[in-house]
């Protein structure tokens, strides 16, 4: 799994990129205007945003594949005094069999991105069983260009996903930018927001 050997190295060999004190501005922005409920963040990394929802009341159940992650979240949401209400647990957020809903709200900051069809199919369907109708999803992810020759296509296709989820979603709002890690040219990303509807 080349995903997960590459984000083991960035743990291992330090401080990660997102290890912030804040989620995304968007996510400050956006959770407050929720009704207090039950969430999940996947791919919770160091568990900044779990313990964010968790600080305003969520009881949230943050899920990564990287031991290190787990581990270093649970410990930050003792230190910050969320325990309680701040759960991690160690797994790929394609596959969340060990999880039950319903769930009032589900975030991703840049897991769905990486995934090949099968994934996303597996990644959909869990979150059509987890969410109740109403409840909102908001996903951050890299793009592909839309003219990206097939070798240039490391991200996730816009048309694809809305493709995948328009079974079970409505997507209410999109906000498109442009993402850049140290020198590389940058690369197209999008906030896209969701409503879990009835499945027809």
């Amino acid at each position: 799994m080349a995903q997960y050997e590459r984000l083991l190295e960035f743990y291992q060999a330090g401080p990660v990129p997102w290890d912030q004190a804040d989620p995304p501005p968007e996510v400050l922005e956006f959770v407050p205007t929720l009704p207090v409920g039950r969430a999940l963040d996947l791919g919770c990394g160091l568990g900044r945003a779990t313990i964010f929802m968790a600080r305003l009341g969520w009881q949230v159940d943050g899920v990564d594949f990287i031991v290190q992650a787990v581990e270093e979240a649970t410990r930050r949401a003792r230190q910050a005094g969320v325990a309680a209400r701040a759960h991690f647990h160690l797994g790929a957020v394609d596959a969340l069999d060990f999880l039950s809903g319903p769930y009032d709200f589900a975030l991703d900051v840049g897991c769905a991105h990486n995934f090949d069809p099968d994934q996303l199919r597996r990644y959909h369907a869990g979150l059509l069983r987890l969410l109740r109708p109403g409840a909102s999803y908001l996903l951050f992810a890299h793009l592909n260009e839309a003219d990206a020759a097939p070798e240039r296509r490391r991200w996730l296709d816009e048309a694809a996903l809305l493709a995948q989820f328009a079974d079970g979603f409505t997507l209410t709002r999109v906000e498109f930018g442009q993402t850049q890690v140290g020198e590389q040219a940058p690369w197209r990303s999008a906030w896209f927001w969701f409503e879990r509807s009835a499945r027809a």
